[in-house]
């Protein structure tokens, strides 16, 4: 799903103009953003949280020439689900593949 996808789909859910559910889609995203500059937390229960986290300075090496590269230390965003979440994705796998989740058959010993 892209962002202009969801902007439609809050237009036809929320019954609202494309303009105004680009503008409320636009506003989280840029909460979301301000809050993880600023460093907090930003946690949605039955979602998940997103945080940063702090990556360590390293060497890397160009790919192309071989050459070593100096990569500076920096943060990331990082997104954990909630188990609500993991559950609901998974909600329909479980029931499609029985045996991936059942223990295979017990074979006799052969003497």
């Amino acid at each position: 799903m892209t962002k202009a996808d969801l902007i439609d789909e809050v237009s036809r859910l929320a019954e609202l103009t494309r303009k105004d559910s680009e503008v409320i889609v636009e506003t989280i995203f840029d909460s979301v953003v301000r809050s993880l500059r600023a460093g907090d937390k930003i946690e949605i229960r039955g979602f998940g949280s997103f945080r940063t986290r702090q990556r360590r300075p390293r060497v890397g090496r160009n790919p192309k020439t071989g050459e070593r590269v100096e990569v500076p230390a920096k943060k990331i965003p990082f997104f954990k689900p909630s188990k609500e979440l993991k559950d609901l994705v998974n909600e329909g796998t479980a029931s499609s593949t029985p045996a991936a989740s059942a223990p295979p058959p017990a074979t006799p010993p052969t003497a």
